[in-house]
């Protein structure tokens, strides 16, 4: 039978050297291969990945003021320069993890790279607002490429006894984008404008590329390819629209009344259609099994939850405090955050007890989150009140999310690294994604501005304790799935923090 892998079509059509070499994975220097702690390189590489796309994420949303005023928009049309790039990930992430688990990871994460910074570059020249929306949208497919597969690199490169290190590393990296993202974005939009908020990827990027290429490891076991369920992913992506569309027409996108609830029913409709056919395609899109397990299910819900829960605060402070303190100044008190989620995912294993089992972690760090968010509503909306509290929720953040990934993870076979990787950063994808949507919505529905940063704030505190709650339906004792690879060599497949 032919094979239909990138190497053998391009052969086929092309028979070019070139195109073959661009569509195959490259080794690395066997000077590299053989460093006692090498595996370290390719970790480091990868935070490259971890920080773009947080940096990222966290930075477009100081941009939304310049928008609004650049291009005469409205809070719900320019959201969209955030939910559309969020919808692309959520839609592509685990097919893209499929895909990468059969052609190779190493080659998917370089050519996201080189599309994510070539996309950034269109998004800083864009000339109308659904120009900048649509380069976003290309970006997010870069992003995806990233996300999908930035953890497998790492759980095939860092020995097994070293994995709770490796992610530490890489949730600081990713903690690091999230601080810069807002002082840096508040600057560049106060000083040389919001185009240099995405120019900002450009350097960032190519000096990436060339990094992956010497010190990322190629990908030793491959799955087989098998069919490709894209009635699963139509209807994946069709629930997500209309959900987000929904919120934005509630938010003041301009939508009659009975489109807007039409909308509704629609993502219901089509949430219900994808569970249907995930338990009846003969290739699902998701592993039924792996959504019935119920480490895995409580995993994804904290991390949709907990990814609202640090985006919605993104969003709800420079719309609050902008307008009032400067986007410069938001930025600053912003920072706090990730600030108190990077010294928490990094210094967590020497300040907890060793004994901590994963799910205890998870439990500490999301009611420590809860607890922040509930002292936060009665007090004023204020950089003084903001800064102490946005960091002990960090903390929190920062100490729940790599030991929840770790504990769904962990449920998932090793031959399925990537897809299950796909999975997990889809759904944080779609929690990011709501926390957009959801703080938007509020501050549509209430016009009083202090009024809606405290309906926001509880909002989010509400959805913090759904995350403790969803954290006591892990096991006692975490599963160990057949397929778990125990060596050190080939250690079990995480998630990006």
């Amino acid at each position: 039978m032919a094979s239909h892998s990138p190497q053998a079509v391009l052969t086929r059509l092309t028979g070019s050297p070139l195109a073959l070499a661009l569509a195959t994975e490259r080794a690395r220097p066997r000077r590299i291969r053989e460093l006692p702690n090498g595996w370290w390189l390719a970790v480091a590489t990868v935070c490259f990945g971890a920080f773009m796309g947080q940096l990222d994420a966290s930075i477009a949303t100081l941009t939304y003021g310049a928008l609004r005023t650049r291009f005469d928009a409205s809070d719900a049309a320019v959201s969209w320069v955030s939910l559309g790039y969020m919808l692309v990930l959520v839609a592509l992430l685990v097919p893209i993890g499929r895909f990468s688990d059969a052609h190779g990871r190493k080659l998917c994460y370089l050519y996201g790279f080189l599309v994510f910074t070539a996309a950034s570059a269109a998004c800083g020249l864009a000339p109308s607002l659904a120009a900048l929306i649509v380069f976003r949208l290309l970006q997010a497919f870069g992003a995806a490429l990233l996300q999908a597969n930035s953890v497998a690199l790492v759980t095939t490169s860092a020995p097994r006894n070293r994995m709770r290190a490796a992610l530490g590393v890489q949730a600081g990296a990713q903690a690091l984008g999230l601080a810069l993202g807002p002082a840096l974005g508040g600057l560049l939009v106060s000083t040389l404008g919001w185009r240099w908020v995405f120019l900002v990827n450009v350097p960032i990027g190519l000096v990436a590329v060339v990094a992956g290429h010497y010190l990322l490891p190629r990908t030793r076991t491959k799955a087989p390819t098998t069919g490709f369920d894209w009635l699963g992913l139509a209807l994946l992506a069709l629930a997500g629209t209309t959900l987000l569309l929904g919120i934005s027409a509630a938010s003041g996108l301009g939508l009659p009344g009975g489109a807007t609830a039409a909308l509704f029913v629609l993502a219901g409709a089509a949430a219900y259609g994808f569970w249907r056919r995930i338990g009846r395609a003969a290739h699902p899109l998701v592993d039924p099994i792996l959504l019935r397990t119920r480490q895995i299910s409580a995993g994804l819900l904290g991390a949709l939850g907990g990814y609202l829960v640090l985006f919605g605060p993104l969003v709800l402070v420079p719309d609050v405090l902008g307008p009032a303190h400067g986007a410069a100044r938001a930025g600053l008190v912003l920072t706090a955050l990730p600030l108190g989620f990077a010294a928490a995912a990094l210094g967590a294993n020497r300040v907890l007890p060793r004994g901590w089992t994963d799910r205890r972690r998870a439990l500490a760090g999301s009611a420590l989150a809860a607890a922040a968010l509930a002292a936060l509503i009665p007090l004023p909306f204020t950089p003084p009140a903001l800064i102490p509290i946005f960091a002990v929720l960090g903390l929190g953040l920062g100490t729940f999310t790599p030991a929840n990934n770790t504990l769904v993870m962990g449920a998932i076979p090793a031959r399925a690294a990537g897809t299950g990787g796909g999975l997990v950063n889809m759904t944080r994808g779609l929690g990011t994604a709501l926390g957009v949507a959801l703080v938007t919505l509020t501050l549509a529905l209430v016009p009083d501005l202090d009024r809606a940063a405290h309906w926001a704030t509880a909002l989010l505190a509400l959805v913090a304790a759904g995350v403790f709650a969803s954290n006591l339906l892990h096991p006692a004792h975490p599963a160990n799935p057949a397929g778990r690879a125990h060596g050190a060599d080939v250690p079990p497949a995480m998630i990006e923090p």
